[in-house]
This record gives structure tokens, C-alpha cells and sequence, in this order.
């Protein structure tokens, strides 16, 4: 009589402990989550609130959260009061041509940073993005003074290369790094010049994070205010300092005051929200990676 084979041992089934850790770890991730994310949002939300009520109702106590009725007096008072759309114009000339600067210098500089192994250099370049701005902005007001451009936009421009041109370059280098370097070599044996090999190969890969690059370089351009406040004139100010000028003497209108910040905020917000895929892909393809 012939004996059969056993049949092979199952899985166990998970056990009453490993349900309560993977729904313990659950809870305590959309803890950290809430502690995390959740004063931002309150912050947003006060803003808002603030926005939508009256002055009697921002200075009375206790707080009064939910406005009954909202009102849109506030950002009426902003357009009417302010040049904001002005200002609004400025902060897109400043962000967009000193982003665009730095990705036509902060990209092939982070390819040749990246490949030549620099990494002192790149060392240098963080250390000159996190020196503080005051830093530089008294010997280059200095030097605008002298040049006659105080009170015009070009000061401001320059001075957010500063901010955007080494967050490109830092972040290429760290990509342009985890790249595989085999394609690139092949297509240098196939004859194509190191030009040719970082504009067909290179190039591409790193979209992702040039992505990356372009939103930190816009947000942090866009949120500026020192620049802007000390190098910008009556007409040439940019978004973040005007809400400054909200302020007075006499007394603080917080409903404008909050409809000016949350102007402020909106387009940054949205292009955030547009396009998050994007920065989730890139910082997940290396984008910000060192070497």
C-alpha cells in the first residue's frame, strides 16, 4: 500500500496581536499626521475666519470663529485700498524670470557639479542658500544705490537669484548623481559629445527634478519679503510686502489684513496642489538625494 505525501503546511492565519500592531500603527501614523499638518491648517483656517468677518467681530470676546454672515468687504477693501494687482504683477515678473534664470544656470551647473565630483563646491553652494538674507542684501544695496536701480524691480530680481539658483543647483546635483552613469557613457561611445549626452539623455531623466526644483525656487522667490520690503519702491513692491503696508499706526485692520495674506497665499497653494504629483514623483526619483 503506497503512502501519499502530506499536503504542505498553510500559512498560519494572523493572529489577534498582529491585527492590534498593524491597526496601532495605523492610528499612530494619522496621529503624527494630525500633529504634523494640523497647525497649518488652523492657521488657515483663522485666516479665513478673520477674512470673512467684520471688525467688530475680529475684535470681539470670546473669539467669534464662524462669521454669520460672511462678508467679502475685506477683499473689496484690499483691491479698492491697494494697488494689489500691482504688486500681484511685480511678484509674477520677480518669481518667473528668477526661476527661469535658474533653471537655464542651475541646471547645467548641478550636471557639471555632479559629474566633476566637486563636492566642496557643492558645500559651498548650500552654505551660500542657508547664510541669511540680511547677509547680502547691505553690501548689494549698497551697490545698487551706487548703480542708480533702488526702486525698481531689477534689485529684487537679483537678489532672488540668490534664493532660487542654489536650490536648483544643490537639487541637480543630487539627481544628476543617482542617475545611471551606463547611458550616458553609451551614448558617448556612440559618438555624441558630453553636450550632446546631458541634452538627450541626462536631461530627460532628470525632469523630475527639475520639477522639484521649479516649485521649492517659486515658493520660496514668492514668500520673500525682505527684498522686497527694503529694495522695492511705492510701485514696485512685491505681494508679501504689501500685506506689510496693511499695517498702521492707529490700529490693525486684521479682516484686510488676512484677505491680503491669503491673496498672497492662494497661487502658490494651487500650483502646489496642481501639480503634487509631480513633486511626489520627483522627490521619490531621487530629486533630492545626495551622492
Amino acid at each position: 500500500m503506497v503512502m501519499s505525501a502530506p499536503p504542505p503546511p498553510t500559512a498560519a492565519a494572523p493572529g489577534l496581536a498582529w491585527w492590534a500592531r498593524r491597526i496601532a500603527g495605523k492610528v499612530a501614523f494619522a496621529l503624527s499626521v494630525f500633529v504634523i499638518v494640523s497647525p497649518a491648517i488652523l492657521v488657515m483656517l483663522w485666516m479665513l475666519s478673520l477674512s470673512l468677518k467684520n471688525e467688530v467681530d475680529n475684535m470681539a470676546f470670546p473669539p467669534v470663529m464662524i462669521p454669520s454672515p460672511p462678508t467679502f468687504a475685506n477683499f473689496e477693501a484690499v483691491f479698492e485700498n491697494s494697488n494689489i494687482m500691482r504688486y500681484l504683477v511685480n511678484s509674477l515678473f520677480v518669481t518667473g524670470l528668477a526661476t527661469l534664470v535658474a533653471i537655464v544656470v542651475g541646471v547645467p551647473a548641478g550636471y557639471g557639479i555632479a559629474k566633476a565630483q566637486a563636492h566642496k563646491l557643492a558645500i559651498a553652494i548650500l552654505i551660500a542658500r542657508i547664510t541669511p538674507a540680511l547677509s547680502y542684501l547691505i553690501p548689494l544695496y549698497m551697490l545698487f544705490q551706487l548703480l542708480g536701480l533702488t526702486g525698481s524691480l531689477w534689485p529684487i530680481f537679483i537678489t532672488h537669484l540668490v534664493i532660487t539658483i542654489p536650490i536648483f543647483v544643490y537639487i541637480m546635483i543630487g539627481f544628476f548623481e543617482s542617475l545611471p552613469p551606463d547611458l550616458e557613457e553609451a551614448a558617448l561611445i556612440d559618438g555624441c559629445t558630453l553636450w550632446q549626452a546631458f541634452r538627450h539623455v541626462a536631461l530627460p531623466l532628470a525632469r523630475p527634478g527639475i520639477v522639484v526644483a521649479m516649485i521649492l525656487s517659486i515658493i520660496f522667490s514668492w514668500n520673500n519679503f525682505v527684498f522686497g520690503a527694503v529694495l522695492g519702491g511705492r510701485q514696485t513692491r512685491t505681494l508679501p510686502a504689501a500685506v506689510y503696508n496693511m499695517l498702521t499706526f492707529e490700529q490693525v485692520a486684521w479682516g484686510p489684513l488676512a484677505a491680503a495674506a491669503l491673496l498672497v497665499t492662494a497661487p502658490v497653494l494651487v500650483l502646489t496642489l496642481l501639480i503634487q504629483k509631480e513633486i511626489v514623483g520627483g522627490l521619490t526619483a531621487g530629486g533630492v538625494k545626495g551622492g
